[in-house]
């Protein structure tokens, strides 16, 4: 009963009302507007303190947040800049077509869905290679940090629909990574009490903040968020697995609610605002996205939610959204609290690419509620 209240209270405390959808979209071109323009060359290799190729998991991120705007905004432009970029990299993999991590296997969620418009054998022979080669493997333990399940997860759930004869094997392989992840990986990254994830075994507890808090990263609890909705999103609702992912998702929405910031950020320290605490745009925005869904699909009390939804979207397109488009209050890449501060308005994180994909994830799903 208590928590019923203290989500009611924070949700009522300061109710806020979503923009029309055209000036949702509105925001939405603008911010990719800015990244298509400062990359016109899908195939550019991205050098920051390295040169690394345009095909990794943070620009697989963004891809993801470009074929849901291309979905929700269908110009053409969108459409040939991923299959231009799927074409300049061949639509291969970082590692090649028997690699197992998950950050270079994130590229083949686009390549997957590219298939499904123009089905042409090329775009997803390699994904497919790569995650056969997982399912005919015994090995289960590839996701030992969380983010992994954004990266890899949805991966099973696209190419069981796009091959249904071997979807069974596909949902039982997803299956047994994502429970050795929860569960087994450093005594299980879950913390059912608190309903949010450790990033790694690093962070599991004797680990502590330095005010003595659990560190439950921002994003790396929106990853899983994002993982989870996307899995639940293609996975049949009648499936054996469902209810697993759907409990899980709904512990960690309503542990979510009460760490909303008064603003309508969320903190890079969930538990802990004094460790880093401050405005951060990519868990924000993944954890609108999971609230929105999650409306959208009758999980969540449209009543509850869609104060809260409305209060972090406000805040980012008010306080994060700059005039030419460029995100500010994103935490470059890392791994906890700690990593690429100070973070601000115009601080520049050190890629770009999978923030504003999480911007746009949250965007377009806010653009289907009623």
């Amino acid at each position: 009963m208590f928590s019923f209240i203290l989500i009611f209270s924070v949700a009522q405390a300061k109710p806020e009302k979503l923009p029309s959808k055209k000036k949702i979209l509105k925001t939405l071109r603008l911010t990719n507007d800015y990244f298509m323009q400062k990359w016109p060359d899908p195939g550019k290799e991205i050098v920051t303190n390295k040169t690394r190729p345009s095909n990794i998991w943070t620009r697989g991120i963004y891809y993801i947040g470009l074929m849901e705007l291309y979905r929700t905004d269908p110009q053409q432009r969108y459409y040939d800049y991923a299959v231009d970029w799927g074409q300049k990299h061949k639509w291969g993999l970082t590692g090649g077509d028997h690699i197992r991590h998950a950050d270079y296997q994130t590229a083949g969620q686009t390549y997957i869905d590219l298939y499904k418009i123009d089905p042409k054998p090329e775009r997803i022979r390699s994904i497919k290679a790569s995650m056969d080669n997982m399912v005919n493997s015994t090995k289960v333990d590839d996701w030992d940090w969380i983010d992994a399940l954004m990266m890899a997860m949805p991966l099973y759930t696209q190419l069981a629909q796009v091959y249904p004869e071997s979807a069974d094997s596909y949902y039982k392989k997803m299956h047994e990574m994502y429970l050795a992840t929860k569960n087994q990986i450093g005594g299980g990254l879950y913390n059912q009490e608190h309903g949010l994830w450790w990033r790694d075994k690093d962070f599991v507890p004797p680990m502590k903040s330095p005010n003595g808090k659990d560190i439950y990263w921002s994003r790396g609890n929106g990853w899983v968020v994002g993982a989870l909705v996307r899995v639940m999103s293609m996975l049949p609702k009648d499936h054996p697995n469902y209810q697993e992912y759907q409990k899980t998702y709904l512990e960690m929405m309503k542990a979510l609610v009460p760490l909303q910031r008064e603003d309508g950020f969320w903190n890079v320290s969930l538990h802990d605002p004094n460790h880093f605490g401050g405005k951060e745009t990519s868990g924000t925005a993944l954890f609108t996205y999971g609230m929105a869904w999650g409306v959208n699909n009758g999980l969540l009390d449209k009543k509850v939610y869609t104060p809260i939804i409305a209060k972090a979207w406000n805040a980012m397109t008010k306080e994060a959204v700059h005039p030419n488009g460029f995100l500010g209050y994103l935490q470059g890449t890392g791994k906890e609290p700690k990593d690429s501060q100070p973070v601000s308005y115009t601080s520049k994180p050190d890629f770009e690419d999978y923030g504003l994909g999480c911007f746009l994830l949250a965007g377009t799903e806010i653009m289907k509620m009623k």
